[in-house]
């Protein structure tokens, strides 16, 4: 499938600073890019609006990125979901594999990693080049 737009970037973290910087980040990609600062409005968010991939941090208040992560794949399998956190573990990864995240990375996370799995997970789930 090709996509008739830009593909739309969800950007889910309590911390606003570190939102902004994956804006910067991202910018030049010409991603369309939507904030929510937790998990409950980040699945409102999906449920109304078309996401292409969704960036979760792990420790949010309200709901977990795992949590929110386990919550889309009941309602849209196929969403690219990548869970970011500061404080992985094995058996953080693990779960996460488990509930299907497409990826897995550790902040602080580089620009290269971040731009390069994003493009990875819009060309597998939707053949965006």
């Amino acid at each position: 499938m090709v996509l008739a737009e830009s593909p739309s970037i969800l950007i889910t973290d309590n911390d606003q600073r570190f939102r902004a910087t994956v804006r910067e980040v991202l910018a030049p990609a010409g991603y369309r890019m939507i904030d929510a600062e937790d998990g409950i409005e980040a699945v409102q968010i999906v449920r109304h609006e078309e996401i292409h991939v969704v960036l979760l941090d792990m420790h949010m208040p309200r709901q977990s990125g795992l949590e929110t992560l386990q919550l889309m794949k009941q309602f849209k399998a196929m969403l690219p979901c990548i869970l970011l956190s500061a404080q992985m573990d094995d058996d953080l990864e693990q779960k996460a594999k488990m509930a299907r995240a497409f990826d897995v990375l550790h902040k602080p996370v580089s620009r290269i990693e971040l731009t390069g799995v994003i493009k990875q997970a819009l060309a597998r789930t939707y053949g965006f080049s």
